[in-house]
């Protein structure tokens, strides 16, 4: 068997033997690469959730499995994270080492894989905003997601630069990319008597691909038995299935939609994600195997959502609201992994689905081509625990932000005069005259988390259960209320940190308005407080890795916002997991590099630590709790969660 392989061509040799004539087809009832026929065995990975260091790796794993092509998305929220500023790696932001989209898809043809490209301008992904940049949101009445002049006006100047990039990648110009989907799951943001969607943008966003010289395949996805082709235009588009159970529904209807085509399902979940304070998500490795085995059986190709799922590093992770309401009285955020139970794991060990994956595809896959042998894994370290040597204050954390700016009324973040998007806003006044037992009340649901001191004291009760956050301080109760003092208190100072916990990244299109921070009023025994100071707390690299000031944590300090730090020497950098079981809520940076959010609320109890991120020699680690002192940072070989549940969708 082995000697066989040797002798097979490569899936490049195969299908472009003789010269690239034509892209890939869909004008019969199965698809056809360079007039030869071809099933896609496809998985997703996103470059932007796997450190650059590893995509060799994971896309070998996912050719070693069988698999033909890899998906991705693109984050336009990272490519042009502030407006008419681009990073394709180079851009000299936090997260440049992620986004150099180009590299990424010359690995994938160094690792014999076609690719799909899933651009957008929306992507969901649970990811933050769904991929939206929230400057766009400075734009007064846009309308996300339709031809509004307004929004088409920054989605063509950034796909102009975009799709020029990617020109060169596609197949028939002799690189990896077969197909590019317009727009994502648009059909569900139809709503009956409220909004249908809009057909002029789907034919505006062909337009610009077009202009821009894409000529592969273009490809819509939606749940067919749900939204029919309310999300697509049948003469332009091919369409392709999202689900994770009945493919035989959502098949039969694809074809009774689209006669005389090929059926894909673009999303087939090999798991699901987590939001804070849920189960633990997995899937039951039977019934993947029972649906997986039913998609190539049927027969149809597929693109396995997720392969490999990776991580939502620093802010980045999605949200959702689980109503129609528009208040953020349903929002659910998603946590830091998104392991996503997948065929590769967070940080890329094989599971037992990769096994079923690789032995299905053997079985049904009928062009053979040459596969590598499957990769080794290195496993994850156990670094000893480090102690908290150093700590910083709130206050003190303030005084060494470098803006701030002054307003009459509490402002959310994206409306800054600056901008922001992610991190922390802080709201601030003094000389604050308070009554005994003078009662604070934020007007309508807060925007994510609101924590409250006065003169330096922590008011709020720590989250320590799931249930805490039905009480003041988070989204789920309206005009919350907290008493300030028991007693009279005069040129007193009010402090309101408000975290972005993450933006809606799916549902209805006004529930994209996602603005964060304080800004529907504050009032002190009914009186609106006004005239604010207000601090952006972004914790990026430049500015986290300059702090200065440090001194030993103090022991009699009541509990409060406040950043800890521990040094990890090392010899060997290796991968990791952070253990902060024994923290309440808030952040880990690692060399200046916010790794992701933490909550003993759970699921998730770890954050996955790349030996890419270490260095030989000293390795600084910050925690930012809200709420308490931790006395070490601990590590784990192996990704831990509060509790399990089985597989659920939405």
């Amino acid at each position: 068997m082995a000697v066989s392989n040797v002798t097979l061509p490569s899936l490049y040799e195969y299908y472009t033997s003789g010269g690239i004539k034509t892209g890939l087809s869909a004008n019969q009832s199965y698809f056809t690469l360079n007039n030869r026929n071809v099933t896609l065995y496809s998985g997703a990975m996103h470059y932007f959730r796997v450190p650059r260091q590893y995509w060799r790796d994971r896309l070998r794993k996912m050719r070693a499995a069988g698999l033909n092509t890899v998906e991705t998305y693109i984050p336009w929220n990272l490519h042009e994270p502030n407006d008419n500023f681009y990073d394709f790696g180079t851009g000299g932001t936090d997260m440049e080492e992620f986004l150099n989209v180009r590299q990424f898809l010359t690995i994938a043809q160094e690792e014999d894989l076609f690719a799909i490209i899933r651009p957008g301008p929306y992507i969901c992904s649970e990811w933050e905003f769904g991929g939206f940049p929230s400057w766009l949101l400075r734009q007064k009445d846009i309308k996300l997601r339709t031809s509004d002049p307004t929004y088409m006006k920054f989605v063509t100047r950034y796909f102009n630069i975009l799709l020029s990039l990617l020109t060169i990648f596609q197949f028939t110009h002799g690189g990896p990319i077969i197909a590019f989907q317009v727009e994502n799951e648009y059909g569900s943001t139809e709503q009956p008597g409220k909004f249908t969607p809009d057909k002029l943008y789907l034919k505006q966003l062909r337009q610009i691909m077009l202009n821009n010289g894409i000529v592969e395949l273009l490809v819509t996805s939606d749940s067919p038995t749900l939204h029919g082709t309310a999300g697509t235009i049948p003469e332009y588009f091919l369409q392709t299935a999202n689900f994770a159970t009945d493919p035989e529904s959502e098949f039969d209807k694809l074809k009774q939609l689209q006669m005389g085509k090929p059926t894909m399902a673009m999303e087939f979940w090999t798991g699901w994600f987590d939001h804070w304070s849920e189960n633990h998500h997995t899937r039951d490795n039977n019934d993947f195997y029972d649906i997986l085995n039913r998609i190539l059986k049927y027969p149809a190709s597929v693109n396995m959502y997720m392969f490999h799922g990776g991580t939502n590093w620093g802010f980045l992770n999605g949200a959702n609201l689980n109503n129609d309401a528009v208040d953020n009285s349903g929002y659910q955020p998603d946590t830091t992994s998104y392991d996503y139970d997948a065929p590769l794991s967070e940080n890329g060990d094989y599971t037992t689905k990769y096994h079923i994956v690789k032995q299905l595809l053997e079985e049904y896959n009928q062009v053979k081509t040459r596969v590598p042998p499957v990769p080794r894994t290195k496993p994850s370290r156990r670094y000893p625990p480090v102690p908290i040597t150093g700590q910083l204050l709130l206050d003190e954390i303030i005084e060494m932000v470098p803006v701030r700016y002054q307003s009459r009324v509490p402002l959310p973040m994206e409306l800054l005069p600056s901008g922001q998007s992610y991190g922390y806003i802080i709201y601030r006044k003094v000389n604050v005259t308070i009554p005994a037992n003078g009662t604070l009340l934020i007007s309508g649901h807060v925007h994510d988390t609101v924590t409250v001191l006065v003169d330096g004291f922590l008011l709020n009760k720590p989250l320590k259960k799931s249930r805490d956050l039905n009480h003041f301080g988070y989204w789920r109760v309206k005009d919350s209320t907290i008493t300030l003092s028991t007693q009279n208190l005069t040129g007193a100072t009010l402090t309101l940190m408000v975290e972005n916990w993450g933006r809606n990244n799916f549902g209805h299109l006004e529930q994209f308005n996602q603005f964060k921070g304080l800004w529907q009023g504050v009032f002190l025994e009914g009186e609106e407080l006004l005239n604010w100071d207000i601090v952006p707390l972004e914790f990026r690299k430049k500015w986290s890795k300059d702090l200065v000031g440090w001194h030993r944590p103090y022991k009699g300090w009541a509990p409060g916002p406040a950043l800890y730090r521990a040094i990890l020497p090392i010899e060997v950098p290796e991968d990791t997991f952070i253990d902060m079981e024994k923290w309440v809520k808030g952040i880990v940076i690692v060399n200046g590099f916010v790794l992701g959010r933490f909550a003993r609320i759970g699921p998730q109890q770890t954050l996955y630590l790349p030996g890419p991120f270490l260095k030989k020699g000293n390795n600084t680690i910050l925690v930012f709790d809200h709420f308490a002192r931790g006395h070490e940072v601990s590590f784990s070989e192996r990704a831990k969660y509060k509790t399990r549940a089985k597989f659920t969708t939405w």
